[in-house]
């Protein structure tokens, strides 16, 4: 394992989880930092909820990456059961070992005995992370939860309280050491009390200016300092327009970057209308942009710079 990937000690306050998620290239705020060293202090799940694209899921992966730890993510979706998410049987290499036990007359307990063993179990993500890792606890993330079902929410309660599962053919499984887990919901409807009171809750809200500067000199280096003050303010005010996605941190960089691929060192009419659906992404609220709105957005942002102090 090289040193990027070496296993590392827990953070020891906030000023070093400020400092580890800087090492990931995560510009966090303090408030944030603080969730986040609670979580891995107390081994308390940590719920992130806030609008898509705000870096939600991007801190576990920072965390796995800069921890040395296996990121173990599971994706949720409506319909999104326990033979998906926990675990399941290899049905296929059971009934080859029940026609194998027919043909050499095995007892039925011997047989049921062997074919619920653990070398049946097809482990998923829940199961995995609570299995034992070489490299320590792995980082967990349950991302975009509000998209599953209420009952698998209540599934999950057994899971995120006690970091154990139950498999009826085998008993209670529980983790020796807990994972880190992370938790997102771009809430998209509510979670249930019970869940979050097994978590300690952050509300990742959109950046301020000078951070989402600082986040660009990160993910778009190579963008000129004048176009990503233009993009960031011209950003910043959509953000005060009711339309129906507001664009996230993520959706910024990739305009930056987009920028840059087109050589642009500043931002005018005809680039932004011309770009605008790598920072928008409904059909509506780019035709309620492009344009008339698009130049006032920048004359007012030309305007503001021009009365600012040098």
């Amino acid at each position: 394992m090289n040193d990027s990937n070496a296993i590392r000690a827990l953070p020891a306050s906030v000023d070093e989880t400020v400092a580890l998620l800087r090492a990931g290239d995560y510009v966090a705020d303090r408030s944030l930092a603080t969730a986040v060293f609670l979580s891995l202090k107390l081994q308390r799940p940590l719920f992130l909820e806030g609008e898509a694209g705000v870096g939600k899921t991007e801190i576990a992966k920072v965390l796995a990456a800069t921890l040395g730890r296996r990121l173990v993510r599971l994706q949720c979706y409506e319909g999104l059961d326990v033979a998906a998410a926990v675990y399941e049987w290899n049905y296929a290499r059971q009934m080859v070992e029940i026609r194998l036990a027919e043909a050499t007359s095995t007892s039925r307990d011997t047989l049921e005995e062997e074919i619920f063993s653990d070398r049946f179990l097809i482990r998923r993500p829940l199961l995995q992370a609570l299995s034992p890792d070489p490299a320590g606890p792995p980082v967990l993330l349950i991302d975009e939860l509000d998209r599953t079902d209420e009952p698998f929410e209540a599934y999950l309660l057994e899971v995120l309280s006690d970091y154990q599962v139950t498999i009826p053919e085998l008993g209670t499984i529980k983790a020796a050491q807990p994972p880190m887990v992370i938790v997102t919901s771009n809430r998209t409807r509510e979670i249930h009390d019970a869940l979050k009171r097994r978590c300690f809750y952050y509300w990742v809200d959109f950046p301020t200016a000078e951070r989402e500067m600082e986040i660009l000199r990160l993910k778009a280096p190579t963008a000129a300092v004048d176009l990503s003050r233009q993009v960031v303010a011209f950003v910043q005010k959509l953000r005060t327009i009711e339309l129906y996605k507001l664009p996230g941190v993520a959706e910024t960089i990739d305009w930056t970057n987009a920028l840059v691929s087109l050589d642009k060192v500043t931002l005018d009419p005809q680039t932004v209308n011309d770009t605008l659906g790598a920072l928008l992404k409904y059909q509506d609220d780019i035709a309620k942009i492009r344009g008339n709105e698009a130049a006032r957005l920048l004359a007012e942002n030309a305007a503001e710079r021009a009365a600012a102090p040098a």
